[in-house]
């Protein structure tokens, strides 16, 4: 097997596999081949679970072989974010508290993969709790860029996304509180989807910011996105905040003209403070659309510049409430020679907790505190309502909105480290979009003077995921930044 052959899709790799070209053994086997001579310079995995991948494999070539009914992920290799739970796999957050922690259910999306015949090859690694862009915070490695190896993937799915890129995964699972699933996408070269608030069932996903959290995906190109968001989208009873709205087909009907389609472009989104790099590749990719006949509209969304501090005080305080259950007593870490409850309570959490994790639980619980609450969490919810008035607005008169993705392309690891505002400003273009609840997509649009990609915005209504799709592989279908691979060394003959 040739390295071209895991550059391919997802959805060309089912065509070869349904054509009996090649058997999902056989590749499922190569494929960890690769990752062993790969995943040292890349350390995009935490665990891997390749004697039940291979398991899997060979039922789906049984299946393919005996004529049976096979899903739609039928033999495709697919990685999870280690913060969605997996039945008997280790989900650790890349969190010291979770080292040991093995799930006794899958999540809602974990079920949906293993329905539709997914093969589950491993978890990958993240900012600890998702509380990062870099992937820089794990607890146990620093997931590096494919593109360069000196270079961050993004994050908090880092491993996800670097995965996908390096060809360790056909397609990945994330999640994405503030753009943790696009800005990564956006810096290792890939497309990366959050859905709708309440598109996907958030049980299983171990908990950040609740109001702000959801599951999306990370993929080689947007058909594959469309396939893998038909998998997971759907009414969840075990989640009250999935929305029972039925689920399009996001496949067909994927290649629809986007003739007379109103792109807005906030000016917001456009200032000195982005890369000029990035600005060039967006209002390039902009020309690709206006010659696809597309309608290119100036908007504003005023209250742009309050997203980052509304971000960080709401993320904040829900993130040191969903964090408390993690004590010592019932799961997780315990410290050991304890003087009393209060010592392993304060003593357990000190220990088990990164820097960056402690840093937001203490900001969190601040902003939470008597005294502070209406001066900062209630004032911050209140300026969240009118950041979805602007996108609102806004709708009205488009049909999406074009930015960046990433106001620069990947940053030097260690660059931004010492630096947590500089750090939390590098989410300025995706925060808003999850306190609104809406969807929205990165795609590959260019490349920087040193060669690293550049990722291009869209966002669209609530519940608008096609429209989402079809828009995104209009641009897609038009260039060619989403074929090109970063150079590894590694080979398989």
């Amino acid at each position: 097997m040739s390295l071209k052959l895991l550059e391919i899709t997802a959805h060309q790799l089912k065509e070869k596999l349904l054509s009996r070209e090649i058997q999902a053994t056989f590749l499922t086997k190569k494929l960890f081949e690769w990752i062993k001579e790969i995943e040292p310079n890349i350390q995009s995995y935490i665990s891997l679970n390749e004697d039940e991948a291979l398991e899997k494999a060979k039922e789906i070539d049984r299946k393919i072989e005996n004529g049976e009914k096979i899903g739609l992920l039928a033999g495709v290799p697919i990685a999870v974010k280690d913060n969605i739970c997996t039945k008997n796999i280790h989900t650790t957050c890349a969190s010291k508290i979770l080292k040991n922690f093995i799930p006794p259910y899958d999540a809602y999306v974990v079920k949906r993969l293993k329905e539709e015949d997914a093969i589950i090859i491993g978890k990958t690694n993240l900012d600890e709790f998702a509380m990062g862009s870099s992937t820089e915070n794990s607890g146990y490695k620093i997931t590096r860029n494919p593109w360069d190896t000196e270079r961050v993937p993004g994050g908090s799915s880092g491993g996800s996304s670097a995965a996908v890129a390096a060809g360790l995964a056909y397609m990945a699972l994330g999640s994405d509180t503030g753009g943790s699933v696009r800005q990564p996408a956006a810096l290792c070269g890939i497309v990366g989807l959050k859905p709708t608030y309440g598109r996907v069932s958030r049980y299983g996903l171990v908990a950040f910011g609740s109001s702000l959290d959801q599951i999306g995906t990370l993929t080689k190109d947007v058909r594959d996105a469309a396939v893998l968001l038909q998998v997971i989208a759907g009414k969840d009873s075990y989640d009250s905040t999935s929305v029972q709205i039925p689920v399009p087909d996001y496949i067909n009907g994927i290649d629809a003209s986007i003739q007379g389609v109103k792109i807005g472009i906030p000016q917001e989104y456009f200032t000195n403070g982005i890369n000029t790099d990035v600005l060039d590749s967006v209002k390039n990719a902009l020309k690709v659309y206006e010659r696809l006949g597309a309608k290119i509209v100036d908007i504003s969304l005023p209250h742009t510049e309050y997203a980052v501090a509304v971000y960080y005080i709401v993320a904040n305080a829900e993130a040191s409430s969903n964090l408390a259950r993690y004590d010592g007593v019932k799961y997780g870490y315990r410290t050991n020679d304890v003087r009393g409850i209060i010592d392993m309570y304060s003593r357990t959490r000190s220990e088990g907790f990164g820097n960056e994790v402690k840093r937001r639980i203490m900001l969190g619980n601040y902003a939470l505190s008597s005294g502070y609450y209406d001066a900062y969490y209630l004032k911050a919810s209140k300026v969240r309502n009118l950041i979805k008035n602007d996108f609102d607005a806004a709708f009205e008169k488009v049909d999406c909105i074009v930015c960046p993705t990433s106001p620069v392309p990947a940053f030097k690891i260690g660059e931004r480290a010492n630096n947590p505002l500089e750090m939390y400003l590098s989410d300025i273009c995706t925060i808003p979009a999850n306190l609104a609840g809406i969807p929205g997509i990165s795609i590959p649009c260019g490349f920087s003077k040193e060669g690293l990609p550049i990722g291009m915005q869209i966002l669209t209504r609530h519940f608008e995921e096609k429209k989402l799709l079809q828009i995104a592989y209009a641009f897609e279908r038009e260039t060619d930044f989403h074929l090109k691979k970063p150079v590894l060394k590694g080979s398989i003959a």
